[in-house]
């Protein structure tokens, strides 16, 4: 079954729960709900600080079987040491998710917008030392990385390690002014790059970032309907990842996205039965 791997940004978000997790899910416990809804996930956790093991035991026990992580290496690691030196603690990192088993999705290195052409050479030194027992995908943000030979010369050099590029959209976010303090603050941090549609790899990554208007968000979406169903007709595992500023509705939209190119792929793998969002209690007989 041709498969398409759909999620958030984050699995523990509490305002989902009682709309799409269960209204009697626990602090601490979200992750077994939403990996019943979504069969993928953004680490972003990892980004900001490592887990502890313990943590790591409770992820692996609560995350479906078929369920996919796709984890951020730490920001020691990309944005503050820039990849100089860091093959030791990519080791580390790597050696602490390992539990996780076949439920890591892949990781990714996401670089900063400073990380440009004149530092490819410690990213190619990165991918070099990088164990090569998972799935990796680097995230570039530099403008020189989008056109030209800044683009040819790292696209090769990812496809050299059989590395992926993530897929990041802005556009959408970038189409009107925001109208909300988190869409200001989205404004503000995310890249003013183009959306890239040309997989290195297969299995492609795209990160999708809409804004304050969901129909322009749902419009932003659509366009990627059809060129992820043909990367599946093509033989691809595709991961989509969708956000918006506040993510109050991206469950509803990854759901929507994967619905939607069930009907473009017949027969594409679907996505988990979710657990009711009420449980019925029984009446009592007297």
């Amino acid at each position: 079954m041709p498969t398409l791997h759909a999620g958030c940004p984050m699995w523990a978000h509490r305002p989902w729960v009682g709309r799409y997790l269960p209204a009697d899910t626990a602090s601490g416990h979200e992750l077994f709900a939403y990996s019943r809804v979504l069969n993928a996930v953004e680490g972003n956790t990892t980004f900001y600080a490592s887990p502890n093991p313990a943590t790591v035991a409770k992820w692996r026990d609560q995350a479906l079987p078929g369920f996919r992580f796709v984890f951020k290496m730490p920001r020691p690691i990309t944005h503050e040491r820039r990849l100089r030196g860091v093959a030791p603690d990519i080791a580390a990192f790597c050696r602490l998710m390992e539990p996780l088993g076949d439920l890591i999705g892949g990781f990714t290195f996401q670089l900063p917008a400073s990380f440009g052409p004149g530092d490819i050479g410690a990213l190619d030194w990165a991918l070099r030392q990088r164990p090569t027992e998972w799935r990796w995908s680097v995230e570039l943000r530099h403008p020189a990385f989008f056109h030209g030979s800044g683009r040819a010369d790292v696209d090769a050099m990812l496809q050299r390690h059989g590395v992926e590029r993530v897929l990041l959209d802005t556009e959408t976010l970038f189409a009107q002014p925001p109208t909300t303090d988190q869409g200001r603050d989205e404004w503000d941090q995310k890249p003013r790059v183009p959306a890239l549609t040309d997989p290195l790899t297969d299995q492609p990554i795209v990160r999708f970032i809409g804004c304050d208007d969901p129909t322009a968000t749902a419009n932003g979406i659509a366009r990627w309907q059809p060129i992820v169903a043909d990367w599946l007709r093509d033989g691809r595992t595709p991961t989509f990842f969708a956000h918006t500023p506040d993510n109050a509705n991206t469950p509803a939209l990854a759901l929507g996205f994967h619905a939607a190119v069930s009907l473009l792929v017949p027969g594409l793998d679907p996505l988990p039965e979710p657990l009711p969002i009420v449980t019925q209690e029984q009446g009592s007989l007297f």
